[in-house]
């Protein structure tokens, strides 16, 4: 669609234009991870993206690979290291996102991409978030990010899907910049992010639609 193409075009210009402003970002942060945890210095994962076709993610690494006596890796909140706890909570990881969405894997603006094994627990309403590209920040979050359910995060992705615009995308960037400023909803209690998500019984979008309607 044409309006797509529009965004694609925002997208690439506001990438390379956030490569060359946050390059100094990139070598402290690499530095950091190299020194601390040691190679990696990316960690990459495969995530869905348009329509749920699988690309690969990268993020600056915030986690060790410490396991237990039996080989197996810890949890992600045992795992998840000091410095990457700052990297998460200044977004300071995310900025490799930046080359996936020169590669046009993803967007500035966009649901998050989350992992895979969350196609199959969608329903066909909270599966419209994949209607658009994924992207680095969205319009979950800058109104809640991780302290926000699962369903609420949905209807919000959703809800960006029937209602974009550059202007909202404009919108949603400078909502991102006072997000990270005050650190606000990094993660779920007792989570280094998130629970696992396990599949909605019951959605019901229209008044969760109407009310996100009245806030942009």
């Amino acid at each position: 669609m044409r309006k797509y193409g529009m965004k694609r075009v925002f997208d690439t210009v506001t990438a390379l234009f956030g490569l060359l402003v946050t390059s100094p970002l990139w070598a402290f942060a690499s530095l950091s991870i190299l020194i601390s945890m040691g190679r990696p210095i990316i960690f990459s994962q495969i995530r869905p993206g348009l329509h749920g076709k699988p690309f690969r993610m990268l993020k600056f690494r915030t986690m060790s690979d410490m396991r237990d006596s039996h080989g197996n890796l810890l949890p992600d909140e045992a795992r998840l290291t000091k410095l990457g706890r700052f990297l998460r909570s200044t977004s300071i990881d995310e900025l490799p996102e930046l080359l996936n969405v020169i590669r046009g894997d993803m967007s500035v603006v966009g649901p998050r991409p989350l992992l895979m094994k969350y196609l199959d627990l969608y329903t066909p309403h909270q599966m419209r978030r994949h209607e658009v590209p994924p992207g680095i920040t969205g319009w979950a979050q800058v109104n809640g990010r991780n302290s926000l359910s699962w369903e609420e995060r949905f209807e919000l992705d959703v809800w960006y899907v029937d209602n974009w615009s550059t202007w909202l995308d404009l919108k949603i960037l400078l909502m991102t910049a006072k997000a990270v400023i005050k650190r606000e909803g990094i993660s779920a209690n007792g989570y280094a992010t998130m629970p696992d998500f396990l599949g909605t019984r019951r959605v019901s979008p229209r008044s969760s639609g109407n009310r996100q309607a009245r806030r942009c």
